[in-house]
């Protein structure tokens, strides 16, 4: 089966995108330099095609109640406008998918934002749940009408500001508002994935053409400096970091357990959760700064004092720092800050220290 191609795969092959099948799609790796597209983010703005991320609208008079039992979060807490970062999860806790809820701030829907290739599995679990439940609610598959972009860094703000009619630098973090960006109509969330400030912007497909010239002097971005940017932030990336049977894990063992709202309601997997905060977990994922400049990758090993006590999920030398981190799950006696372990790769073992994250807040001067 061939990749999916986004509303901006053309401009990105004039603009000469290496490019790779991720998620069913083929999105671009880099245009020049990751680690220059990485370096642009953390310096000035840089621009993402993120259209390959799933756009699912839910509508009706029991779309609250629908997204309030499916995910452990508090989706009647918000008001429109509002972005709420969550997960789908199975009925022992483990985690389907991590998402991003947004409550539109003019229509009256929700547009629940999944990960590459997953719109089809949870728009499914979606509509499985409504008829299980029988909720009155109306749901849409949006992934290929719409495109979006994430336009990110510390210049991001205003870069947007000067296209929208609205006043970006207004929105709180995880908030959204309805603008036009020239004569497109799109919805801009100051949200991200880098770990700089920035927003992301859903419009149109078939408007793709005009929102990409109005940014033409932003460097584009690949997936390259997109994985090395979320590692510096410590952030989880679907498939690699959690996966339902590769990497099988709860909220609390990997890291997000702030998205867990117990309250007063039940939802999918309250009863795994309320006996892993009751009991504790085994194993929890760590932030890891290697000690020599080797790159830990999916898979390696990671020991202590000969013993093997966990598993590298991933890794990258960090293009800001100038070091080799990594994330991965360890046992929970093993998780401290500042416990020494290794990690073995090809036919050595590499020291490494267990460090928090955001590895830029721990590892930096």
């Amino acid at each position: 089966m061939s990749s999916k191609q986004t509303p901006l795969y053309e401009s990105h092959c004039r603009a000469g995108a290496d490019f790779t099948d991720f998620g069913g799609w083929e999105m671009p790796v880099s245009f020049d330099s990751i680690r220059e597209e990485h370096r642009a983010v953390r310096e000035g703005v840089g621009l993402f095609d993120v259209s390959h991320m799933g756009q699912l609208a839910v509508d009706g008079p029991e779309a609250e109640t629908l997204l309030h039992r499916l995910t452990p979060s508090d989706v009647r807490g918000l008001e429109p406008g509002d972005a709420l970062y969550s997960s789908f999860l199975r009925s022992d806790g483990v985690i389907l998918d991590d998402i991003v809820v947004y409550d539109h701030p003019v229509e009256s829907e929700y547009i629940v934002v999944p990960n590459a290739g997953h719109d089809e599995a949870m728009y499914d679990r979606l509509r499985e749940h409504a008829d299980r439940w029988s909720l009155d609610v109306t749901l849409a598959n949006r992934t290929a009408e719409l495109g979006m972009i994430a336009v990110q860094g510390p210049e991001a703000v205003d870069r947007v500001d000067a296209e929208a009619d609205e006043q970006i630098d207004a929105l709180e973090p995880f908030t959204t508002t309805e603008t036009a960006i020239g004569d497109v109509e799109c919805l801009v969330a100051r949200t991200g994935y880098t770990g700089e400030d920035g927003v992301e912007i859903i419009f149109p497909g078939n408007e793709a053409t005009a929102i990409d010239r109005r940014f033409d002097d932003v460097r584009r971005c690949g997936l390259g400096a997109r994985d090395t940017l979320r590692l510096e932030a410590g952030l989880l990336l679907s498939g690699q970091d959690f996966h339902p049977e590769d990497e099988p894990h709860d909220p609390f063992e990997a890291g997000i357990g702030f998205v867990v709202d117990f309250g007063d309601e039940e939802f999918v997997g309250r009863s795994a959760l309320e006996q892993a905060r009751d009991e504790g977990v085994d194993e929890r994922i760590v932030g890891l700064r290697l000690e020599e400049r080797a790159i830990a990758r999916h898979g390696h090993r990671i020991v202590a004092d000969g013993d093997d006590v966990g598993q590298v999920t991933s890794g990258t030398m960090s293009p800001t720092l100038e070091i080799p981190i990594a994330l991965g799950y360890v046992d929970a006696g093993s998780a401290a800050s500042g416990t020494e372990l290794a990690v073995s790769i090809r036919d050595r073992t590499v020291d490494a220290t267990v460090v928090d994250t955001p590895f830029l807040e721990s590892c930096g001067e």
